[in-house]
C-alpha cells in the first residue's frame, strides 16, 4: 500500500522508519520531512494544515492509508477533510483534537467522567487568574489553554512567579494560544506517559515512556520540548497502567463517545504517579515526541498493522508483541534552545554512525544544503538505541552522541536517571 505521512519532525522519522520494514508498505511518502527522512522515504513540500491540498495530494498519489503526526493539522481538521474524501486515517476528528488543543475541554472531560486530576481554575482575564493564583499560594501551574508547541506550561515556585507568566500569556507571548489560562494544583510524585490506541469503542496500550522536559541536568532550567525519553517507564507498573485504564482513560472514552465525538487514532496520557496512584496530568492526542522514538525501537515494523487496526476499528482482534528490552533517546539542541538559538549550523559525523535495528538517529530539525547536513530547528536530532537493559541502550546511545561533530549542539547527560537510581 501507499502510505503519507504529515509532519517533519523526529516522531514522524520515527514513524516512517518503523513503518516503512513493514511488508504492507510498497510507498512511503512524508511531508513536509526533513534531511534524515529523505535518506529513507520520498519527500514532498505540502502545507499540511490545509486539508483540502492534502486530500488533492494523496488522490494524485494513489494514497492509501495517511498517518497524522503532529497536533496542528489535527486540531485543525485535516482528518475530518480527508475522511470526508473516503480516505483511511490514522488520527482524531477536530472535535476530538480539542483533548489536547484545550485544556479547558480536558478539564471539562475529566470532571464529566470522574477521572482523578489536579484541581484548577479556567480564566478568559488576567485579573481573575492573578487573584486565583494569591488566594492558592505556590506552588502553582500555569498553563496556556491552547496549542502552545509543548512550551505553554510554566511551574512556579512562587506566587509572583505564576503572576508573571499570566501577565505573559495574556500579553501574547503565546499568541492565541495563551487567550485563555488554566492554572492547576501542584501535584507531586513522579510523572510518566501511558500510549493507547483507540478506535472508537476499544482502547489497546501499546507502551509506556518517561520523558525529560527540564532543559538541564538533573530536571534543572526551563520546560522545552523534551530532551529525552525512555521505555518502558518502571513507575508505570502493569497495576499502575490498569489503573489508569479503567479510571481515566477508558472512562474518558465513554464521555467523547457519549458527547458524540468517538475517538480514533493514538491517546497520549500523561500521568503524575504517586503512591501507586495515577492522576491525569494532560492528554495529547498523537504520539508524544522524543517518547514515540523510543516507542518505534521498540516496536518495529508492527507498529502499521496497529495503526490500520485503529483506523479501521479492528482493535479488539490487534494484539502488541512485546521484546523484554528497553530504548533510550537523546536529544541534541541547538545552543539556547529553548531560547533563541543560531539556525543553519552544520553537522558533521553522521556519515560515520552505523545504523541498524538497534541504532538510529532520527532527524527532527535538519535540512540538507550544500551536501551538508545544517540545523533548522531547536531539537534537531534524536540519538535512539535499544538494547537487554536500560544501562546498555543508554551506553549505546551516548556513545553515538559523543561521536557527532556538532560545536553549536548539546544535550543532556542524565536521561533514563530516574529509572538508573
Amino acid at each position: 500500500m501507499n502510505i503519507l505521512i504529515l509532519g517533519g519532525g523526529g516522531r514522524e522519522h520515527s514513524l516512517a522508519w518503523a513503518i516503512m520494514q513493514n511488508p504492507k508498505c510498497d510507498k512511503l511518502i512524508v511531508a513536509p520531512g526533513n534531511a534524515g527522512i529523505a535518506a529513507i522515504a520520498d519527500c514532498a513540500d505540502l502545507d499540511i494544515l490545509d486539508g483540502g491540498a492534502v486530500a488533492v495530494f494523496a488522490e494524485e498519489n494513489s494514497i492509501d492509508f495517511v498517518v497524522i503526526g503532529p497536533e496542528a493539522p489535527l486540531a485543525a481538521g485535516v482528518a475530518d477533510r480527508l475522511r470526508d474524501a473516503g480516505m483511511l486515517v490514522f488520527g482524531p476528528s477536530k472535535a476530538a483534537a480539542a483533548l489536547e488543543a484545550s485544556k479547558a475541554f480536558t478539564k471539562e472531560i475529566c470532571d464529566a467522567a470522574n477521572a482523578p486530576t489536579a484541581a484548577y481554575g479556567h480564566f478568559t482575564d488576567a485579573a481573575a487568574a492573578r487573584a486565583y493564583v494569591q488566594a492558592q499560594g505556590a506552588p502553582i501551574v500555569v498553563k496556556a489553554d491552547g496549542l502552545a508547541a509543548g512550551k505553554g506550561v510554566i511551574i512556579a515556585q512562587t506566587v509572583a512567579e505564576a503572576e508573571a507568566a499570566i501577565d505573559d500569556m495574556f500579553g501574547g507571548s503565546f499568541g492565541a494560544a495563551g487567550a485563555e489560562v488554566v492554572i492547576e494544583e501542584f501535584m507531586t510524585g513522579e510523572e510518566a506517559s501511558f500510549f493507547v490506541l483507540c478506535d472508537g469503542k476499544t482502547v489497546l496500550p501499546i507502551g509506556t515512556a518517561q520523558d525529560h522536559k527540564r532543559v538541564g541536568d538533573g530536571d534543572t532550567g526551563p520546560n522545552t520540548g523534551g530532551m529525552g525519553a525512555y521505555s518502558p517507564a518502571p513507575v508505570l507498573s502493569d497495576a499502575v497502567a490498569e489503573r489508569a485504564l479503567a479510571e481515566i482513560i477508558r472512562p474518558t472514552m465513554a464521555e467523547m463517545t457519549r458527547r458524540g465525538m468517538p475517538y480514533q487514532g493514538v491517546l497520549y496520557a500523561g500521568l503524575m504517579i504517586e503512591d501507586g496512584a495515577p492522576r491525569l496530568v494532560e492528554y495529547n492526542v498523537r504520539f508524544g515526541d522524543p517518547e514515540c522514538q523510543v516507542l518505534m525501537m521498540r516496536l518495529g515494523a508492527q507498529v502499521l498493522d496497529l495503526l490500520l487496526a485503529a483506523a479501521e476499528e479492528r482493535l479488539a482482534e490487534a494484539q502488541v508483541n512485546w521484546a523484554d528490552d528497553h530504548a533510550l533517546s537523546v536529544v541534541l539542541a541547538a545552543r539556547g534552545y529553548p531560547g533563541a538559538y543560531e539556525k543553519g549550523t552544520v553537522i558533521r559525523g553522521l556519515d560515520a554512525v552505523t545504523e541498524d535495528s538497534s541504532n538510529v538517529v532520527f532527524h527532527a530539525g535538519t535540512a540538507l544544503r550544500d551536501g551538508a547536513i545544517v540545523a533548522t530547528g531547536g531539537r534537531v536530532l534524536n540519538v535512539t538505541a535499544r538494547g537487554a537493559n536500560l544501562v546498555g541502550a543508554r551506553e549505546q546511545a551516548y556513545g553515538v552522541v559523543d561521536a557527532i561533530d556538532w560545536p553549536d549542539g548539546f544535550c543532556r547527560r542524565d536521561i533514563g536517571w530516574r529509572a538508573l537510581d
